[in-house]
């Protein structure tokens, strides 16, 4: 089947699926194999998914392009990623810093500059992981000798990698936002000066990534929104970034009708205690919700920073015996907390895509989200927007669908059927793929 006409087939089948919630989570579409199997590395400095959407990315694309009939490796450094069996994992060992502490470090790391780098850098209150693990992949790939028909980064925007694009090899890099955006919100959150010295001192790695970035010739993004930030912030031109909207994994992420929803339950996740994620503004409109709905609960899926302060406002709210804290949970117990919520929160101050959003509405989740970043390309019609960093807007947002049980169910399910037709990860293969040719069909003319 000719590329073309598979997309239009599979566009054909993700609509009949998505006839209702329930139907589409037993309906999932498998892709259409590749005409001309690639092997494909794929690059990511770390990539456990519990540490944010960049480990996620890298799971799902992995295992949707395998599906699709691809050979891929995945070349991580730790934490390592949680990926389908049918994926190859290369660990790539670092010192691991952020996980040992400064004092692991012994005698025997003394005889890698690239471990000394990145415990220097460390040890002064920076990020070097991104710049460290360019060295170790150039190293590897030498050393190994190993032949890929493309490799895929996964902003790590490093040197190496521009080393390796040098080398000839047809590279493609994902850049899910730019981490300028990052930056500003945390130094708008602070106006304490040792604070925003160490917020810019972590944040040095960007001059890294603002120098090769322009220097690429495949540059890719998740959302149209992220494509006009990067364009903005590294100086180029949007129409040369590519765009492939994330997928859901809609077999994995899906309504689980045999589960009771618990009538007064609100559920977020944020992959960080960061003030880019808007925990201080969730926790705001909950502490208001509470006076309308003394019953509420708040289940969230995060893991705050002892002393930090989002649980400092918990406490100073009052707020502590009425949310429930986990993180570390597994996907499987993630679309279960799904199931038992009522309404699930995203209030992001910035998302260059928006995961969460994404993975509630194919849950059949009703979704009430900030308009920050990309959230409004995901969510659609198919979810309340309220404006970021506006906690009287979401607190009034989320009494109003608590109110309304009728609108509750039409943003289940047409937050389903919105995230099957658009953004599954077999029709991000799809695209994907197509991309892939192009890039390796132009590096051979």
């Amino acid at each position: 089947m000719p590329k073309e006409a598979a997309i239009r087939h599979l566009d054909t089948l993700h609509r009949d699926a998505s006839a209702s919630p329930v139907a589409a989570s037993s309906n999932v579409v498998a892709p259409q194999p590749a005409q001309r199997p690639l092997r494909i590395a794929l690059l990511g400095y770390r990539s456990q998914p519990y540490g944010g959407g960049q480990g996620v990315y890298l799971r799902y694309l992995s295992k949707a392009l395998v599906e699709a009939g691809h050979q891929v490796d995945v070349i991580s450094g730790p934490p390592y990623p949680h990926l389908d069996p049918r994926v190859s994992l290369i660990k790539l060992p670092s010192l691991d810093l952020f996980e040992n502490g400064l004092a692991s470090l012994r005698p025997r790391h003394m005889r890698s500059l690239t471990n000394v780098i990145e415990w220097t850098s460390k040890l002064t209150g920076g990020f070097a992981e991104p710049y460290t693990f360019g060295r170790r992949v150039v190293k590897y790939l030498k050393r190994q000798g190993k032949h890929y028909d493309l490799i895929h980064d996964n902003q790590s925007l490093s040197y190496g990698t521009l080393e390796l694009q040098s080398m000839g090899v047809p590279l493609v890099t994902t850049v899910h936002h730019p981490i300028t955006n990052d930056l500003r919100i945390a130094l708008a959150a602070t106006d304490r000066w040792h604070e925003r010295l160490l917020i810019r001192r972590w944040h040095s790695f960007l001059r890294m990534q603002q120098n090769v970035v322009k220097k690429l010739h495949n540059v890719i993004t998740v959302s149209d929104c992220s494509r006009q930030d990067i364009a903005r912030d590294f100086g180029l031109q949007p129409a040369g970034i590519h765009l492939v909207h994330n997928g859901i994994d809609t077999a994995t992420f899906r309504p689980l009708p045999e589960i009771t929803r618990r009538p007064l339950q609100l559920m977020a996740t944020a992959s960080a205690d960061a003030p880019l994620k808007g925990v201080r503004y969730l926790l705001e409109a909950f502490a208001q919700l509470l006076n309308q709905f003394p019953d509420l609960k708040l289940l969230l899926v995060s893991k705050l920073q002892p002393g930090g302060d989002s649980e400092r406002l918990v406490h100073s709210l009052g707020l502590a015996p009425h949310i429930q804290l986990v993180s570390g949970v597994s996907t499987d117990e993630l679309v279960h907390h799904y199931a038992q919520s009522t309404i699930a929160v995203v209030p992001s101050v910035y998302e260059g895509f928006g995961l969460p959003a994404g993975e509630a509405m194919a849950c059949g989740v009703p979704v009430v989200s900030t308009d920050g970043g990309a959230l409004p390309e995901v969510v659609g019609d198919a979810g309340v927007l309220v404006p970021v960093k506006d906690s009287n807007a979401l607190a009034h947002a989320l009494a109003d669908l608590l109110n309304d049980t009728e609108r509750r169910n039409e943003l289940a399910e047409q937050g389903r059927r919105r995230i099957v037709e658009k953004f599954s990860w077999d029709v991000c293969a799809l695209e994907m793929t197509r991309y892939y040719y192009d890039v390796i069909d132009h590096a051979d003319s």
